[in-house]
C-alpha cells in the first residue's frame, strides 16, 4: 500500500487527536497486561464498539430528517453530507466533539460498575482500538486500496453498496455479523437500487 494514504489517514485532525490520546492510555493498559482482568476490559471495549458501529449508524445517522434545524445540522455533519459526498475527506471521519464525549460517558457508565480505574482504562483502550481500526476500514472503503484479504473485499464492496445501491443495508463497516443477524445483509442483485442512497435528507 503506497505510504501517502497511511499519512493522509493519521494527520488527519480528527484522527491524530484520537492517535495521541490512544498511545499512553494503551502504554499504560499493557503495563497491566499480566492480569487477566485487563484483558477482558479490553476486549468488552472493542466488543462494545463493534456493536455500537452497527446501532449508531443504523438507527441514529439514518434516523428521519430532523425538522430541528440543530439536530438537522447536526445529522448532516455526522452523517448525511458523507453520502452525498462519499469521498471528501472532511466528511469521512467522526468528529471529535461527537467520538469523545461518548467514549468519556461509555467509560463512567463502565467505572459506576466496577469501580476499578485500571479497568476502566483497558475498557477504554478496547474501545479507542477499535475506534481507530473502525475508522482505517472506513477510510480503505472510499479510497482507491484494494484490501489483501477475502473477507476485507467483501466488507469494502459491502459498504460501497450502501452507498450507491441501497442505504437500507450494509450498515456494517468493519463486519457483517450483525447485518446478517438484523437482516440487513443482502446480496446486491436481490436489492432494488434506491434513489435516495446520496440523499438521505430526501428520504419521505
Amino acid at each position: 500500500m503506497n505510504a501517502k494514504y497511511y499519512k493522509e489517514f493519521a494527520a488527519f485532525p480528527d484522527i491524530l487527536i484520537m492517535l495521541l490520546l490512544f498511545f499512553p492510555l494503551v502504554i499504560y493498559t499493557i503495563l497491566n497486561m499480566l492480569q487477566v482482568g485487563t484483558w477482558i476490559a479490553f476486549i468488552i471495549g472493542m466488543t462494545a464498539y463493534a456493536l455500537s458501529e452497527y446501532l449508531i449508524h443504523r438507527f441514529l445517522f439514518h434516523m428521519k430528517t430532523p425538522t430541528n434545524p440543530f439536530l438537522l445540522k447536526t445529522i448532516k455533519r455526522l452523517h448525511f453530507d458523507h453520502h452525498v459526498d462519499p469521498n471528501n475527506l472532511k466528511l469521512l471521519f467522526l468528529p471529535v466533539w461527537f467520538s469523545l464525549p461518548n467514549f468519556i460517558i461509555a467509560s463512567i457508565i463502565f467505572y459506576s460498575i466496577t469501580a476499578n480505574l485500571q479497568l476502566t482504562m483497558a475498557f477504554l483502550a478496547g474501545i479507542m482500538a477499535y475506534f481507530l481500526y473502525y475508522e482505517w476500514k472506513h477510510y480503505i472503503a472510499h479510497k482507491p486500496i484494494q484490501p489483501r484479504t477475502k473477507i476485507g473485499k467483501k466488507i469494502k464492496k459491502a459498504h460501497l453498496w450502501h452507498h450507491f445501491k441501497n442505504e437500507n443495508y450494509w450498515f456494517g463497516v468493519t463486519h457483517t455479523s450483525v447485518d446478517k443477524a438484523f437482516g440487513t445483509y443482502k446480496k446486491q442483485n436481490q436489492v432494488e437500487k434506491s434513489a435516495t442512497a446520496k440523499n438521505l435528507e430526501g428520504r419521505s
